[in-house]
């Protein structure tokens, strides 16, 4: 049986890279997968995996998510359930307890923290590009296969601010420390974007894919 993964459709992020990207990811470990793109609260409900992309301002994602009927009860519904999760770039970010930017928004309140624009200093925003990853070899299923120093691709000025050291698993350093990855129980996000970091973000989804947590 192939597993069924959804990617919600909340008219926000890369929705067709993403699911190619786990298509991929998928061909590669030779899992079978059933990749949906959907807004239908039932599909959630039938999903193995669900995936959450996100771009733009949290606010304005937040929303369009609460704006499609039943869409945002479904995911919070599955993920209490036991459903493995992961937050793309914005779709990360809603795991926080509030993002800040435009206006105080609550988020999911799955880790704890907040969306607050970021200290750069002299450098610019947004952060766009590619950056290192920092993290300890080994400490997580989501990391296998990589190393320290791995390159993945950033475009974001908001990123998770007083959060927790054991629920961040991978920084960057854009002006200050960043939290790259965040991982608690069955949820983990990615600050980043996996559909666009080539090997590095094929190797995330796939060991997303094969994920027990």
């Amino acid at each position: 049986m192939s597993l069924r993964v959804a990617v919600i459709d909340y008219q926000s992020g890369n929705l067709a890279s993403a699911a190619r990207g786990l298509e991929l990811a998928a061909a590669h470990r030779e899992i079978a997968v059933d990749v949906t793109i959907t807004s239908h609260p039932e599909e959630l409900k039938r999903a193995d995996k669900i995936v959450l992309p996100g771009q733009g301002a949290f606010a304005d994602c937040a929303t369009g998510l609460s704006g499609v009927d039943g869409l945002k009860n479904a995911l919070l519904e599955r993920v209490a359930a036991g459903v493995p999760f992961l937050g793309i770039c914005v779709g990360m970010q809603f795991m926080a307890e509030r993002g800040l930017e435009h206006a105080v928004t609550p988020g999911f309140g799955w880790i704890r923290g907040e969306i607050a624009k970021m200290d750069v200093g002299s450098a610019r925003l947004p952060h766009m590009g590619w950056n290192e990853l920092s993290f300890e070899p080994g400490s997580h299923k989501l990391l296998d296969g990589l190393q320290p120093g791995a390159h993945a691709y950033f475009v974001h000025s908001y990123a998770l601010t007083n959060g927790r050291q054991e629920e961040i698993i991978a920084t960057t350093h854009y002006g200050s420390e960043v939290a790259a990855i965040v991982v608690k129980n069955n949820v983990a996000g990615t600050q980043f974007h996996v559909e666009k970091s080539q090997a590095v973000g094929l190797k995330i989804l796939g060991n997303f894919l094969s994920w027990s947590p």
